[in-house]
């Protein structure tokens, strides 16, 4: 663990990050009833921030503790420094899940039992990419495969699904996955 928290550490520092919320949560908010929410591994807490605004109760989880060091000190938000390989989400505890630019399938198996009914999964992440595609990284455990985001909130009620080529902050062509999904 403490190998992951220095690596995460000098990636917030070496690396822009992006600063406002994501386009994605903003879109489809309204599809979440305000309450407890959860972002994972919510950086410096761009869209915690965002979803705190709003009315929601955030459990703000990352293993970086340069990042939530820079997440306010809110009531409305709880910071959780964890390791994700780890840490478990607890059954029926969210109206809204919020995960962008991180995948861990240990963790998204458990997205739609932590889930209350009506609650909302908000994913986004990057898809394998071949050709001048910049990918993330290179370790595949890390990128999703073509279509394997959807499938793997198959039994939620899909709102929006896409997969789209999309630009990062140095202007680097990435594959992108979407979906937001509600349990019904």
């Amino acid at each position: 663990m403490i190998e992951d928290k220095q690596r995460w550490n000098e990636r917030y520092l070496d690396n822009p990050m992006p600063q406002e919320v994501s386009p994605l949560v903003e879109k489809y908010i309204e599809h979440a009833h305000v309450g407890q929410a959860i972002d994972i591994a919510c950086g410096t807490g761009r869209n915690t921030h965002y979803l705190a605004d709003l009315g929601f109760l955030v459990d703000a989880i990352d293993i970086s503790d340069y990042a939530l060091e820079r997440v306010k000190n809110s009531s409305t938000i709880n910071k959780i420094d964890a390791d994700l390989d780890k840490y478990n989400l607890t059954p029926n505890k969210y109206d809204l899940i919020v995960n962008v630019n991180y995948l861990n399938r240990r963790l998204v198996s458990q997205m739609k039992d932590a889930l209350k009914s009506g609650g909302v999964v908000m994913f986004e992440t990057f898809i394998v990419a071949h050709g001048d595609f910049k990918m993330p990284t290179t370790n595949l455990d890390y990128l999703l495969r073509k279509n394997e985001l959807l499938h793997s909130f198959i039994g939620l009620d899909v709102i929006y699904y896409e997969e789209r080529i999309d630009t990062n902050l140095r202007g680097e062509r990435i594959k992108v996955a979407s979906i937001i999904a509600k349990k019904v």
